[in-house]
């Protein structure tokens, strides 16, 4: 068998430039307007479905919509090279939009269970069969709330920033005295980055400070971190091998999950992998990263999510020529896209060991990234 070549991550593109600055620009996409059992949904499709692929669905964080969350990313030329092979589905939850109205006097705005329960009318109108989803915080949970109940149409998850428990009464208390209205950009801020991000980024949280306050309706936002605040825990659970992998309540797909080191969601990542099936779950830590890792680290983001669909079979390193030689550290190609020397490979890159081996190790699956 050909031995995965190990890989080495330094080109860093940077993200910002006094050109480019609050520009989440969609390139080549058809915007849908989508009934559902729980209002409309707006939804951003690049691409068609190709045969029966799954295809890629992202769902967006608190104070941002599918533009400011995903388009660094999806822009990025590496990840371009991924989605050649997939369609992308972006939905932007209700009312965060860009240029959305604000919603009439006493509208009532789904819970989270309910954003969930919106997806398959999008899959139905759209006419694709399964997704491989990217959520973002809020997103994360939809998305994992969505597999939980429609677990075979779910093919894989990449959580980033992802909190599966109930917002605790202190955090609850908290809200309520500053109120969402009264400080909503700062308690989003804070939601995103960490402290020390606040006060020594200034040129992303600029960005995005700006973006939230000006591009995303103030009162649809408040209704979306609402509904945000008030999830109910997800309620999932390791299985224990053996004994009730097949009636415990978790996540049945490949999943993994991201977070930055600095990222104020660190805790709850970890939780949540805590809760998993670790032979189904990997854990990316990125060190020297905090907040928004899809926006502030996207080539690492991109490098890892292509040897995660590879894991699933999809992608066949023929495809992927550009993008391998770029990031190898010899000439040749990967060969192997099985599952396990996928998820070998994705070690590789993320450890610097070609002989580390996920499927081997008894516990969850951690990797820190040197930024």
């Amino acid at each position: 068998m050909d031995e995965l070549q190990d890989v080495q991550l330094t080109e860093i593109k940077p993200l910002l430039t006094n050109k480019n600055a609050r520009n989440f620009q969609d390139f080549d996409c058809q915007e849908h307007d989508i009934e559902t059992p729980h209002g409309v949904l707006h939804v951003t499709m690049r691409g068609v479905p190709k045969g029966n692929r799954p295809v890629i669905l992202t769902y967006h964080d608190i104070g941002l919509n599918h533009k400011s969350c995903f388009n660094t990313l999806f822009n990025y030329e590496d990840m371009q090279e991924i989605t050649q092979h997939f369609a992308v589905v972006h939905v932007d939850a209700p009312g965060q939009q860009e240029g959305a109205p604000p919603f009439p006097s006493g509208y009532r705005y789904p819970t989270m269970d309910e954003l969930a329960e919106m997806l398959p009318s999008v899959m139905t109108h759209l006419k694709f069969n399964s997704v491989i989803g990217i959520g973002v915080g809020a997103g994360a949970y939809i998305l994992s709330r969505f597999a939980l109940n429609n677990p075979s149409l779910v093919e894989g998850l990449v959580l980033i920033d992802i909190d599966p428990c109930a917002e605790g009464w202190i955090d609850w208390a908290a809200s309520k005295l500053s109120g969402w209205t009264s400080n909503l950009v700062d308690i989003v801020m804070a939601h995103h980055f960490s402290t020390d991000e606040l006060t020594e980024n200034q040129e992303l949280i600029q960005t995005y400070r700006l973006h939230i306050a000006q591009d995303i309706n103030q009162d649809n936002l408040a209704l979306f971190c609402g509904s945000y605040q008030y999830r109910r825990d997800l309620e999932i659970e390791r299985p224990i091998v053996g004994l009730n992998e097949d009636t415990v309540n978790t996540l049945t797909c490949p999943a993994l999950l991201v977070v930055g080191d600095t990222s104020p969601a660190v805790e709850a990542v970890v939780e949540c992998n805590s809760r998993l099936n670790p032979t189904k779950t990997t854990l990316l830590k990125m060190a020297d990263c905090g907040g928004l890792p899809q926006v502030v680290q996207p080539g690492k983001l991109a490098e890892a999510f292509k040897y995660f669909v590879q894991g699933m079979g999809y992608i066949p390193s023929t495809g992927m020529t550009r993008l391998a030689r770029s990031r190898t550290t010899s000439s040749s190609s990967i060969t192997s896209m099985d599952s396990s020397r996928s998820r070998n490979n994705l070690n590789s890159l993320l450890e610097g060991s070609a002989t580390a081996g996920l499927d081997s190790q008894p516990g969850p699956q951690t990797m820190e990234v040197s930024c």
